[in-house]
């Protein structure tokens, strides 16, 4: 186990998270060799994506409640947008900022809603994918089937140069300048990344060594066939391979896995809850289009980097989009059983509950806000007295007799001195 976490993400918590659903993986392949007597990598990937996302089946009930509370949530929200479009001061942005707090509360939810639930639920999909890119890493079972071999390479005259030479090319990626394969863990992570034509190359450098490579080789290709399938190897490869061989199923096989996973999350982003639109609202035109462009763009991104990937990744990506399309039909259904007002007085009640534990009521935080915008809305004004008020007007008088011609102040005097001689004329009658 020296040096294992070589090959393990060293990330700040995601690499702690893979860690830990490493252990798990490597539970699950014990389990099913142990017990079952079945070693298949690529099983144990769907039965480890059922279990991470069953286990995440409360944040994705979360996200989706408040998405559908976001529909109903909406129209209020931008009546409040329109009402401030143009204000921007200070007091506008705050009263703007209070009055969409208080529709939050209303409706028993917070600005974060489904966003906190997506924050949290990233990490742990980031240490997944971590895990199934680097299987021996975290399986136990997987690595010890590489260990004859690498410790027979270590110890051969030629070995580790024969590796480092491999490593060198595309299929590998991992140059030695980079990587000390004087060391077993990389050892292991560069056979993960071996090909058909990789282990024909090593055995062809290391003739004495064959025997063991080829006994390897069957071992992992016996843990990585699914379907047909070799899941280590990229569906790239695989269908260039079978065409050059003619092996037609192969590549069709190999195909299959990119537009699978395309499709796949399609539909599964297709019945995710969304807001509904208004008619006539420029805004909302604006965010189906880029809803409607990110459900065009993720799907083919799926199967571009399928092509480029282990057949593992994209199996993992087919697998979890299933389960996410079954948890959301599920969830759908459940909340299409619950009223709107159901569903908002349950918030509430939530809400207030928390509220009630930091000591604060709704009312309280109200006022609150409410006192503060009036603070920054209606400043303090400095209080003048009846000396200071003389001087002002008679500094006022002074700078208008002063006044350029044909200037507003000039007119106004002349303006003033007509009055003024109209009233002395009156008074003498």
């Amino acid at each position: 186990m020296e040096g294992l976490l070589l090959t393990q993400s060293s990330a700040p918590i995601v690499g702690q998270i893979s860690w830990l659903l490493g252990h798990l993986m490597n539970g699950i392949f014990s389990v099913l060799s142990n017990v079952f007597h079945i070693e298949n990598i690529g099983l144990c990937i769907i039965i480890f994506t059922i279990i991470i996302y069953t286990l995440l089946l409360p944040l994705t009930y979360k996200q989706q409640k408040a998405s559908k509370l976001t529909v109903v949530m909406n129209p209020e929200l931008r009546r409040i947008q329109n009402k401030y479009k143009n204000k921007k001061d200070q007091a506008s942005m705050m009263k703007m900022q209070e009055e969409t707090k208080m529709v939050y509360e209303k409706y028993g939810t917070s600005m974060m809603g489904g966003c906190s639930q997506l924050l949290i639920q990233l990490p742990i999909l980031w240490g997944l994918f971590y895990v199934i890119r680097n299987i021996p890493a975290y399986v136990d079972g997987i690595k010890e089937v590489y260990m004859p071999l690498v410790n027979q390479l270590l110890s051969t005259e030629g070995g580790q140069a024969a590796m480092e030479a491999l490593g060198k090319t595309n299929a590998i990626a991992m140059d030695p300048s980079r990587y000390k394969f004087s060391q077993p863990n990389v050892m292991v992570d560069a056979l993960y990344k071996f090909q058909e034509s990789s282990w024909d190359t090593l055995a062809d450098k290391l003739p004495d060594l064959e025997s063991l490579i080829r006994s390897t080789q069957d071992s992992l290709t016996h843990l990585n066939s699914f379907l047909g399938i070799n899941i280590a190897e990229t569906p790239l490869n695989i269908f260039m391979n079978s065409i050059q061989t003619g092996a037609v199923i192969a590549a069709i096989l190999a195909l299959s896995i990119p537009i699978i996973s395309g499709l796949t999350q399609y539909i599964s982003m297709k019945v995710s809850p969304t807001a509904a639109p208004t008619e006539n609202d420029s805004s909302d035109n604006s965010m189906v289009n880029s809803m409607n462009a990110t459900m065009k763009i993720m799907p083919l991104f799926s199967v571009v980097m399928c092509f480029t990937f282990p057949s593992g990744i994209g199996l993992y990506w087919i697998a979890s989009a299933v389960v996410r399309m079954i948890q959301q039909l599920a969830i759908n259904k459940y909340l299409s059983r619950i009223s709107i007002e159901e569903l908002i007085e349950k918030n509430q009640k939530k809400a207030a509950k928390k509220r009630e534990k930091k000591g604060t009521n709704a009312q309280k935080l109200s006022e609150m806000a409410q006192v503060h915008a009036r603070s920054i809305e209606e400043p303090k004004q400095k209080k003048m007295t009846e000396k200071e008020r003389e001087e002002a007007l008679q500094r006022a008088a002074e700078k208008s007799k002063n006044a350029k011609s044909g200037s507003l102040a000039a007119k106004a005097n002349l303006v003033r001195q007509y009055n003024e001689s109209n009233h002395k004329d009156s008074q003498k009658k």
